[in-house]
């Protein structure tokens, strides 16, 4: 029988920790409008979770002008919609039961750290992390595995000492190719 003591959870945000579609849709949906853009539920669905720039360039948005000011105006209507965020209270709950045991715990996201800290703050989370690493953090986004090695590196240890929890395909893909195990989480 193979033993493995778990030292530290690394969780995702956005989809994972809480369920942020709605509020992030809405937000961007507004910084869309703001540009004279659109963008349906169903287009931004299909980019839910791509970090910023290939959000941009699936939508087939190539100015950097527009690009900056979207990116500004989201963050800035973020939160507005902060009533929209549905929290995994089990797995938030699971998550602190273990760091207040002893245990180390991570958010690893492809989120800004403004949005990721404004959010963790408003749903009282933030006390529940030892680090939280954002997506402007790291050069490439998920599915390399660079995010969680390098929060596997900021605690010192192996891959077999972690647990991710994952929503997304390319978050599961980027904890694979890190080697650490994962649980895919639906809420």
């Amino acid at each position: 029988m193979l033993s493995i003591e778990i030292k530290l959870l690394i969780s995702d945000f956005d989809g994972t920790l809480v369920d942020t579609f709605e509020a992030n849709f809405m937000a961007y949906q507004q910084a869309f409008s703001y540009n004279n853009l659109s963008l349906s539920k169903e287009d931004y669905h299909r980019c839910f979770g791509l970090r910023f720039e290939k959000f941009m360039e699936v939508m087939g948005i190539v100015d950097s002008n527009v690009k900056n000011s979207i990116r500004e105006l989201k963050s800035d209507y973020y939160p507005k919609f902060f009533n929209r965020l549905k929290v995994n209270a089990p797995l938030l709950g699971f998550i602190e039961t273990f760091h207040r045991q002893g245990g180390k715990t991570a958010i690893a996201s492809t989120a800004r750290r403004k949005n990721l800290e404004a959010a963790l703050s408003h749903i009282g989370a933030r006390g529940a992390f030892d680090l939280i690493l954002a997506g402007e953090e790291v050069k490439q986004g998920k599915p390399s595995p660079e995010i969680y090695l390098t929060t596997l590196q900021h605690f010192d240890m192996r891959p077999s000492e972690a647990l991710v929890f994952e929503d997304s395909d390319v978050g599961i893909l980027s904890a694979e190719a890190a080697g650490i195990a994962y649980i895919k989480v639906h809420i």
